[in-house]
This record gives structure tokens, C-alpha cells and sequence, in this order.
């Protein structure tokens, strides 16, 4: 990218520029609304990755931010060959936050190359999509198996695997050159469920340069995993917690912007400007609650008739079903709803990467995922930009983003939380105060540490080191 002109005219040029930019981004997402209201829309939100061990300064990262990718701190990147490994290509959130490190390697010119290890046969709008975007930022797309991707493997200065199951990769296509590419290799993990902990997918976890991982919950959680269960040793691990994009932040930001989308969405629902929003925005399954969040809003439309409270009309969310599946999951939603005659109250909204929108109509975000949470969950710190006040399970990283009583309300995970959940759905919706007042920390946490620039700083010292520990063993 071609340095800033310092002629102020110049300049001032450009600041009409990036107002021409933002008014343009505000169209697009009103079109990925319109169209999402049928089918998903294919808005990438940007969203790339922050360490969490690490502090900076936040004046000389916010001016290193501002001065693009040449003041990156990723600037050390320019011109290495960096191998992506992908197990899938999909609207789920591990490819896509490959995806958004690929563009910022690509925005300080390194050479980027993408492989998708399972793809889906026949022809995938969401994929197509998603590859097409990823070729207009220029990384070049191989196929997963054969000599190419063997040969692009053993020359690149990095190969990064995301997810476990990404680790089928290496002995079914590398095969016995599997030894000369581990020392380079950096493994991002973002799963934490047991059926992962398979050796067929991990073995080589030992010898690889670093993992990466979305949460401190997370990693201990892997450490201990694979000593107890595997027998295996984590290789050095770096956790990353995620950071906001500067695309997101901006329209978070801009109130224009947000009451058009606010009066758009809201419209589209047909929910009045004075009714409450509790949304859930996360795919449709049971590991990510929806079921129970229903069953504890139902439990909070109780709590209030039966304390006879004056609160505005609420209205539930659930921002993520799949309209052609119709899974036995989602359809057990459906009738949940029917059978306890809430179906003006309850909203299922197609999956959708335009999360701005949702954010900018909802009132407070439910993340409700069970058994040991999220590993991290994007979509928490992406509500907390918009000043939404988060209704989250204490459990995985959740806990690492909300500040208990301060930024939002934690509850039990499982059925034990379904009570628990209904009474801090009636609180917030009781005492606009309190939501305001916790909306307005959860931004401040999210300047403090999850925005873009926290990642372009922390992220660079994790690849530095990774790039130093392959040099120093193939110089051994």
C-alpha cells in the first residue's frame, strides 16, 4: 500500500474519500439485509485476532493502526510465503477467522496461498462466495491434495493449521515429508468439545512450532486434555483472544448508520422502536442453547405476568437457522414455540454474516453455549461494540470477555441455568439504566483490548517467534 500523501489538500481529499468509503459500506450492508431476509447473506465481517497475554501501549498501537500496513508491527510479513490449511470452507467461524488473517497478511504483502482439506461436492453458494472473496484479495486458492500443495508446503516460511481436525491434513497428503514441515508449522485451535481429542487428528501436535488458542479456558483445557487422555504434550501455546475489525467498529460507531439499520431491521420484523430485542446469534444447534435460551425467555414472559410488571413488549431473536436444512433441532424450536403460543414474540432469522444490522436492532445479546461454552465467541465482542449488555454463560471464554454484574450477567450453562437466565432477562428488561450502564463498559473493555490494533501488535510477536523457532531448527 502506497504511503499517505502529505499534502494537507491531498489529504483533505482523502478524508472525503473515506466518508465516500463509509456512506458506500453502510449501502452494502442495507443490500446483504435486504437480500439476507430470504436467504444467508454473504457480508464478510471482518474480525481478526488479538492476544490477550500481552499489553501495549494503546497510543503507539492506535498511531501504528492509523498508519495502515506500512506502520503494521506485521510489516516483518512483507513478502514470506504463508500456507493456510483450512479443514473446511464454510460460513462457520474457524475458516472465516483464517480468512480475516489471510487478508491482514495480505495487507502488508505477504504471499498468501489457501488449501481446503474437506470440501463440499457439488456446487456451494457460501463457498463459491467465500473463495471469490479471498481471490480479490489476492491469496491464491490450490487444491488441498497433490504435488502443488506438497511443494508450496516445503517452501513456505509458515504453514499455519486451523482447527484439529486440520491435522488429517498433513499425513494424507505430506506424507513423509510430514518431518520437514513440522518445525514451521503454527496450529490454531479454536474447538472445545471431546470428540477432538483424537490422535489421528493431533499426533503431531509435539512437534510443531506453536499452537494457537482462542481463550485461556481453552488452553488449559487442551493441556490437560492431551496429558490425560493422549499422553501427549502441548507444543509452546500462545493464546489469542479476537479483536473487532475496523469495518465493524466504524459503523458500531456511527450513530447514523445504526439507527438506519436499527429502524431497518425492526421494520423487516415488524417490532415497534420502544419493544425490547434479546437476541441469540450463533448456527443453530444444541451445543449453542437456543433451546434453553427459548425456554428461559417463555419462563421470563411468566415471571412477569405473574409479578405483574410494566416493561416494553419483548421479543426473542434467534439469529442463525438454516431455512433449507430444517434440521430435527430447529424444527424442535418451532414447535416449542408454537405449543406455548409465542410465535408473535419469537423471530428465526436466516444465517447471516451481517451482523451489524442485528447488532444495531437488538437490545441485549444472549450467548448461551453449553457444556464448557465457547471457546471464545466473536459474537460477544462484536455486541459489546454496539453497547449492548451481554447475557452470557459462565463458562469457556465467555468468562474471559464479561465482567460479571458490570458488562453483563453470567448463569449456569445446562438446564440449572434456565431460571437463572429468565430473572436477568427480566432485570435488564426492567431497568434501562442498568443496560445502558453495562452497554457503556462493555464498549470501554472493547477499546481497551479488543480492538484491531491490539491484534496487529500481539499478533506479530506470536508469528515473530514462531518464525525464529523454524529458523533456529533448520539452521540445526
Amino acid at each position: 500500500m502506497a504511503k499517505p500523501p502529505p499534502s494537507a489538500a491531498v489529504s483533505a481529499a482523502g478524508g472525503r474519500g473515506q466518508a465516500h468509503q463509509r456512506t458506500r459500506f453502510l449501502l452494502l450492508l442495507l443490500v446483504a439485509v435486504a437480500a439476507s431476509a430470504s436467504t444467508a447473506g454473504y457480508l464478510l465481517r471482518g474480525a481478526p485476532l488479538s492476544p490477550c497475554d500481552a499489553q501495549g501501549d494503546p497510543v503507539a498501537l492506535a498511531a501504528a493502526h492509523a498508519g495502515g500496513a506500512a506502520g503494521s508491527p506485521l510489516g516483518f510479513m512483507k513478502s514470506k510465503l504463508v500456507l493456510l490449511v483450512s479443514h473446511e470452507l464454510s460460513l462457520s467461524g474457524g475458516p472465516l477467522l483464517l480468512m480475516e488473517l489471510a487478508f491482514l497478511l495480505r495487507q502488508v504483502g505477504s504471499q498468501v496461498v489457501w488449501v481446503t482439506n474437506q470440501r463440499p461436492e457439488g456446487t456451494n453458494d457460501a463457498s463459491y462466495s467465500l473463495e471469490h472473496k479471498m481471490l480479490n484479495h489476492g491469496v491464491q486458492i490450490l487444491p488441498a491434495r497433490g504435488q502443488e500443495a506438497i511443494d508450496t508446503a516445503l517452501k513456505a516460511d509458515l504453514v499455519i493449521l486451523n482447527t484439529a481436525v486440520a491435522g488429517k491434513w498433513l499425513d494424507a497428503v505430506l506424507k513423509g515429508h510430514v518431518p520437514q514441515v513440522l518445525p514451521k508449522i503454527l496450529w490454531w485451535i479454536h474447538e472445545m468439545r471431546g470428540h477432538y481429542f483424537k490422535l489421528e487428528y493431533v499426533k503431531h501436535l509435539p512437534l510443531v512450532a506453536g499452537a494457537m488458542i482462542d481463550s485461556h479456558t481453552t488452553a488449559e483445557y487442551w493441556k490437560n486434555r492431551t496429558h490425560d487422555r493422549l499422553n501427549i504434550q502441548m507444543p509452546q501455546t500462545y493464546v489469542v483472544h479476537l479483536g473487532n475489525s475496523k469495518e465493524l467498529t466504524e459503523v458500531a460507531e456511527d450513530n447514523v448508520a445504526r439507527r438506519v439499520l436499527r429502524e431497518h431491521i425492526r421494520e423487516s420484523l415488524g417490532v415497534r422502536s420502544e419493544d425490547l430485542l434479546f437476541a441469540i446469534i450463533n448456527s443453530v444447534s444444541r451445543g449453542k442453547g437456543q433451546d434453553l435460551f427459548l425456554q428461559a425467555f417463555y419462563q421470563s414472559l411468566q415471571l412477569i405476568q405473574h409479578q405483574k410488571l410494566k416493561v416494553p413488549r419483548m421479543h426473542a431473536v434467534v439469529v442463525g437457522s438454516d431455512m433449507n436444512a430444517q434440521t430435527k433441532f430447529e424444527t424442535q424450536l418451532r414447535e416449542f414455540v408454537a405449543k406455548n403460543g409465542i410465535q408473535d414474540r419469537v423471530h428465526f432469522i436466516n444465517k447471516t454474516l451481517a451482523v451489524a444490522p442485528y447488532l444495531s436492532a437488538i437490545d441485549v445479546l444472549v450467548q448461551n453455549s453449553q457444556a464448557r461454552g465457547e471457546c471464545f465467541g466473536r459474537i460477544t465482542i462484536e455486541a459489546m461494540a454496539f453497547k449492548l449488555p451481554i447475557l452470557g454463560t459462565a463458562a469457556g471464554g465467555t468468562t474471559e470477555i464479561v465482567l460479571d454484574g458490570s458488562t453483563g450477567l453470567l448463569h449456569p450453562s445446562g438446564k440449572e441455568g434456565v431460571m437463572p437466565l429468565a430473572k436477568n432477562i427480566v432485570r435488564l428488561a426492567s431497568n434501562v439504566e442498568q443496560r445502558v450502564s453495562m452497554g457503556n463498559r462493555g464498549y470501554a473493555r472493547v477499546k481497551e483490548r479488543f480492538m484491531e490494533y491490539h491484534m496487529a501488535d500481539r499478533i506479530a510477536k506470536v508469528l515473530k517467534e514462531v518464525l525464529w523457532r523454524s529458523q533456529q531448527h533448520s539452521r540445526s
